[in-house]
């Protein structure tokens, strides 16, 4: 973890927004589904958009020689939540929503390399 003034609170807002995508992707189907649904492959940029966010946001944290970790450590969340979904009956498991994982984790460590990462050690400077 790059050194932080307030490490220990940006890990428990991570921990946070893992735990409100795995509600996220948990929760029965929603009437706002069914409004997404219209839009072809709409599942999979759910998946992209969220894991692209959770991986920009484990960048702020981690030095770039980590961001194999974040991309190892999002894909086996990503794998949990397909296990879980597999076991609930109102929900799916689709192997294919991984692909979107691992396309959203490439894209946000991508924007991550390209001069994002590292976003939390301005925040904080801004702070003081």
């Amino acid at each position: 973890m790059i050194a932080l003034r307030y490490a220990w609170r940006w890990q428990v807002a991570g921990i946070v927004l893992l735990v409100l995508v795995m509600i996220a992707a948990l929760v029965p189907k929603l009437p706002f589904h069914e409004l997404t649904s219209q839009f072809r492959m709409s599942d999979k940029v759910m998946h992209i958009a969220a894991f692209s966010f959770l991986a920009v946001w484990f960048s702020g944290q981690y030095a770039r020689s980590s961001y194999w970790r974040i991309a190892a450590g999002l894909l086996a969340f990503g794998i949990l939540i397909e296990l879980v979904q597999g076991t609930i009956s109102y929900r799916t498991s689709e192997w294919m929503d991984l692909a979107g994982d691992a396309v959203g984790i490439t894209a946000g460590l991508l924007i991550g390399l390209l001069g994002v990462g590292g976003w939390s050690v301005r925040v904080e400077e801004r702070l003081k």
